[in-house]
């Protein structure tokens, strides 16, 4: 879908490029929308139910965090569609 940078790695490293606009545009772009929204609510609302969007926002630009958050819907979108349940890595569950 073009959400992650493009990876050229050898050797044990890592080079990560640009985000690829490769994939598609029009799901790419509500992706991102949907992103973009859940961040403006977090803003208004607060942020203490999503502590790795928190440290996201902390860390990264709002737009940034839109796209790995995009990321991260399109990855639980695709488990879903795949009709096996989404497991969250054991990085970010903590």
């Amino acid at each position: 879908m073009g959400l992650v940078p493009k990876q050229n790695s050898s050797g044990g490293k890592d080079k990560l490029g640009n985000i690829s606009k490769q994939g598609d545009r029009c799901l790419r772009s509500l992706f991102t929308a949907g992103a973009l929204a859940v961040i403006r609510y977090t803003k208004i609302h607060g942020t203490g139910h999503r502590p790795w969007l928190t440290g996201l926002l902390a860390r990264r630009s709002t737009k940034g965090a839109a796209i790995a958050l995009a990321n991260k819907i399109a990855r639980m979108a695709f488990h879903d569609g795949q009709g096996e349940p989404y497991k969250e890595p054991v990085a970010l569950a903590a």
